[in-house]
């Protein structure tokens, strides 16, 4: 991961408040040029059009490229032509939706989902009576994140807030270090995510594998993830949202029923070995090197 002094945007490196693996290796970004690579992941718009031409060596430059496609389509969610048009790179979107809904051109294409890594022993409590909502710069970002329906449905239930940039938010508990997050998550009766459009969260994704029933709009991946009633609910009607909430805040049994089956569906479609099974399969794909089974 290429960094510059003061850890500027898209050069900060592990970041301050996530416990990344010792194989994850820093280097200042006036160094890269130097590196002996198989590969190059692109992650961002900036990443594409300006940072691989002033890290990059002309050598590194003619290395292939994955780009990991994070966000669904904008500005427009079927007409959006993707940066990406090359057919001899590797996109790869993180949901189906995505995938579909992109305009990808001629670049190859394939979906990778999500997964995050939980300490084993943390799981679903769910004693403090109150749902839970994991989003960064909701004032920001408005809409889109639905800060309005939080706010709304905050009148009707107790929802804390957790997230960095969310300064001026009412009882917001701020960017808990990642280390801690999930726990602090377990305590809660119900995580809702309440964001209009977007990938698949990962909130969602930590919130199911930790075994917490999940309440969220209905809307891109998460219909063909949550099954209503068994993992949590889903639904575009904000009264049905709060009548869902209540029954959850009322029925700590059915909470801890729809959170066991939450965990299930977590281990089995958002696993880490996966996760490290897909990746290493696009990586053996546009590399030609053979993929391994395992990371250490």
């Amino acid at each position: 991961m290429p960094y510059k002094v003061g850890r500027p945007e898209r050069y900060g490196g592990r970041g301050p408040t996530f416990d990344t693996p010792a194989w994850l290796h820093e280097v200042p970004a006036e160094e890269v040029h130097k590196l002996d690579l198989d590969l190059i992941l692109l992650q961002a718009p900036q990443n594409y059009l300006v940072d691989q031409y002033e890290l990059l060596s002309s050598a590194q430059l003619r290395l292939p490229k994955v780009y990991l496609e994070h966000n669904a389509p904008r500005p427009h969610p079927t007409d959006s032509k993707h940066i990406v048009d090359d057919p001899h790179m590797l996109l790869v979107h993180v949901t189906h939706y995505n995938h579909l809904m992109w305009d990808s051109g001629c670049t190859p294409t394939r979906v990778i989902e999500h997964s995050v890594v939980i300490d084993p022993p943390v799981a679903y409590q769910g004693t403090r009576e109150k749902g839970i909502t994991v989003v960064n710069g909701m004032p920001q970002r408005g809409r889109l994140v639905g800060h309005d329906l939080f706010l709304a449905l905050r009148k009707r239930v107790p929802l804390d807030l957790a997230g960095m940039l969310n300064e001026g938010m009412a009882d917001c508990l701020g960017d808990i270090p990642y280390r801690h997050l999930h726990s602090t998550l377990a305590q809660y009766r119900f995580l809702f995510s309440p964001i209009r459009y977007t990938s698949l969260p990962l909130a969602v994704i930590e919130g199911l594998t930790i075994g917490m029933p999940i309440v969220a709009l209905a809307t891109t991946e998460l219909p063909g993830v949550i099954e209503q009633g068994k993992q949590g609910f889903l639904s575009c009607d904000v009264d049905e949202l709060s009548e869902q909430m209540q029954f959850l805040l009322t029925h700590p049994q059915e909470a801890k029923r729809m959170g066991e089956q939450a965990r299930k569906l977590a281990h089995e479609r958002f696993s880490m070995e996966r996760f490290i099974r897909d990746w290493n399969a696009a990586f053996a794909l546009v590399t030609g090197i053979t993929a391994v089974s395992q990371v250490s």
